[in-house]
Formats: C-alpha cells, sequence, structure tokens
C-alpha cells in the first residue's frame, strides 16, 4: 500500500508560477526508487513570491514569507499565514503581516509555537512576529537592524540577514548574514518576543564566505553552516548554555576537479544525525558529508547529480527515508531514497514539474 505524505513547493512567482504548490509523496515498494514520484494535487494557495515555509503540523498551519521589497505601499516584504484543511492539503489564507524589511526569505516558527523570526536578506534584518492561538500572525514584536559590510564588491556591500535558526531549547536565535560574513548571536525571550544581543554578538566567518543557512544536529551538540559565495561548510561545537558557537573545520562542498562558478545553497542534517546534506548551484549537485559522532567534524562520502539546474533548495521527509530537491532553473522537482545504512541517495528518475522551485516542506500523514 503506498505511503502517502504531502509535499508544499514554495516558489518565486512570475509568468509561470502562482504561489504554493501541493504534491503528494507516493511511494510502492521501496526497493524499487523507480516507483518513487510526486503527484501533482494543484495550487494550494495564491501567494506572492512565497520563497521558503515553515509547518505547524500540530496546529495544521503553514507559514511563507512574500520575497517582496513592496508590501501595502511601504518598502517591505511579507508573511502569510495558512490554515492547513486535513483532508484536502489545500490552503486558506489567515493573514498576511509586514516582515519589517525588504525580501524577507526565511522564517523559523520557535520552539513553543508563539512567536514566528523572519530574515530579510534585502534590508539586513530580523524580525519577530506572534502567533496567535488561532495561527494568524501579530504585529512584529521586534525588529532588528545588522549595519557594516564585508569584502565581496557585488554581494556584500551591506547587510543580508539570510536565516534565522533556533537551538533546542528555544533560548538562542542565531541569524546568518551573508553580506557581514557573520553568524549573529541573539538571546531570545519567547514569552515578550524580543531578541537582545548574545555574547559574543555575533561568530566571524572566513571573509568573503557569504554564511547563508545553518542547521543544528539533533543532539545540539554541533552546527553547521554552508557558506553560500565560497560554496563551503563551517562546523561548530555549541555551548548550549551560554549560547556560544566553537568553529572546528571548514570543508569544500565542491569537487577537487570543479572549476565552474558555483554557490552554495541548502543544508540539511538527517535526523540520525549521522549525515549531512548541502545542495551546490552551478555544479548541480547534492553532497553528502558523515559527521564524526563525538567531534563533530565532516568527512565527504559522495556527490549526487540533481537532473536539473540550480538546486536552491531540499527537504528531508518525515520517515527520513526521502529526500526532494528543488530544481530552480529547470522548473522541476527530483525525489531520491535515502539509503539508511550509509546516508547515500538513489535518485527515482521521475522528475516532477513545478515553475520555480524555492522551498520543499513535507506534512506527514494525519495518522502517524
Amino acid at each position: 500500500m503506498a505511503n502517502e505524505t504531502l509535499v508544499y513547493v514554495g516558489t518565486y512567482t512570475g509568468p509561470k508560477s502562482k504561489g504554493i504548490y501541493l504534491f503528494r509523496l507516493q511511494t510502492q515498494g521501496l526497493e524499487v526508487p523507480q516507483n518513487i514520484t510526486l503527484v501533482p494535487l494543484g495550487l494550494a494557495a495564491e501567494t506572492p513570491s512565497p520563497s521558503f515555509l515553515a509547518l505547524d503540523t500540530t496546529r495544521g498551519l503553514l507559514f511563507a514569507v512574500n520575497e517582496l521589497n513592496t508590501f501595502e505601499g511601504k518598502p517591505t516584504g511579507a508573511v502569510s499565514a495558512f490554515s492547513i484543511d486535513a483532508a484536502s492539503g489545500a490552503l486558506t489564507l489567515l493573514n498576511q503581516r509586514p516582515s519589517m524589511g525588504t525580501g524577507p526569505c526565511h522564517l523559523v516558527l520557535d520552539r513553543a509555537r508563539r512567536n514566528l523570526l523572519v530574515a530579510n536578506y534585502g534590508s539586513g534584518s530580523v524580525a519577530v512576529l506572534p502567533v496567535g492561538s488561532d495561527g494568524r500572525l501579530g504585529a512584529a514584536t521586534d525588529v532588528v537592524q545588522h549595519a557594516g559590510r564585508s569584502i565581496n564588491p557585488d554581494r556584500q556591500t551591506g547587510p543580508h540577514a539570510h536565516c534565522v535558526t533556533l537551538d533546542a531549547a528555544n533560548r538562542f536565535a542565531f541569524v546568518c548574514d551573508l553580506g557581514l560574513d557573520k553568524v549573529m548571536t541573539y538571546r531570545f525571550d519567547p514569552a515578550q518576543g524580543k531578541l537582545h544581543p548574545g555574547e559574543p554578538a555575533f561568530t566571524p566567518i572566513k571573509a568573503g564566505a557569504g554564511p547563508r543557512h545553518m542547521v543544528f544536529r539533533p543532539d545540539g551538540r554541533f552546527a553547521f553552516v554552508v557558506n553560500e559565495l565560497n560554496s563551503t561548510i563551517t562546523a561548530f561545537r555549541y555551548d548550549s548554555s551560554a549560547g556560544v558557537l566553537t568553529e572546528l573545520q571548514t570543508v569544500s562542498t565542491l569537487p577537487e576537479h570543479f572549476t565552474g562558478a558555483n554557490s552554495g545553497a541548502e543544508i540539511a542534517v538527517h535526523p540520525s544525525g549521522r549525515f549531512v546534506y548541502v545542495s551546490n548551484r552551478g555544479h548541480n549537485s547534492v553532497v553528502l558529508f558523515s559527521v564524526d559522532p563525538q567531534k563533530g567534524t565532516l568527512t565527504y562520502v559522495e556527490e549526487q547529480g540533481t537532473g536539473g539546474r540550480t538546486p536552491s533548495h531540499f527537504g528531508i521527509d518525515p520517515s527520513a527515508q526521502h529526500l526532494a530537491i528543488g530544481n530552480q532553473g529547470s522548473d522541476t522537482a527530483l525525489v531520491c531514497r535515502i539509503d539508511a545504512g550509509n546516508g547515500r541517495l538513489k535518485p527515482s528518475g521521475v522528475f516532477a514539474t513545478v515553475p520555480a522551485p524555492a522551498c520543499i516542506v513535507f506534512l506527514p500523514p494525519a495518522n502517524k
């Protein structure tokens, strides 16, 4: 019997795309990768450039950035809250709020499900929006504006907040600022929805690296940052009591023989904590690294072609059996089977069509 999971794909809207698209992950006989497929279920919600998504599976909610530079006549993007129909997966807009900065590109729901933290890439700021019991977003309770620059003359002339990550205790928030080559640290007050500078206030990344996304290992002992501009991953030891990151290692996401243009994009840790995956735009691959269980350092295992261009994002399904890649540059999505023993990917070879995919998230079956 098919094991069905719903899949939401956020996109960049334009002539081809209208918003968030819905698929069903259908797997029939996991021993045959070709039987894995994404069944299209149509447009889940029409909304402008929902380039990053987050789920609240407990309350049946989906949140999306609207990566805009103008909203309601003001220089800001937006954030949208949707309710999820449990039977069909269809989305109903609850409300929208300004993101309090231009070009919002990432968001995260805090562990208490009371606040949504949003990174505004264009203006280089981060905002906190409260989430009501009904899922509706309130006006921002805090906005922090970054300042400064780094060495890249095209991409680092000012701050560009690219993601927000919370630790397991919901005590510290970390913001990768691509424009500053810093991971900013904040003490997070979920009761008041406030961010306070950490001590230290930031962790430096190599000049010109361009930190993009950050993830923690499930046990919280280590964190990993993918650097967009120099195609590297930096591994850190994490002191959860003080909110302090200590650099352990930086490794390339590219094979030595590749000399073309590339930028690092998404990074994810397998739920087991044993593997890290990262995507390359240009080399058009997802690279697998093993994680040393005690040291937290990374070892290259293999690269897997994505069968398309510009794999900006990928998602791992709740069962940790599948990974879905969005090829933004070729309007396709590819599902791979994950080998539970060694983390290697086995592509299905079946491509789903989706315009300009920018983010992929999985909604597990209600009975799971």
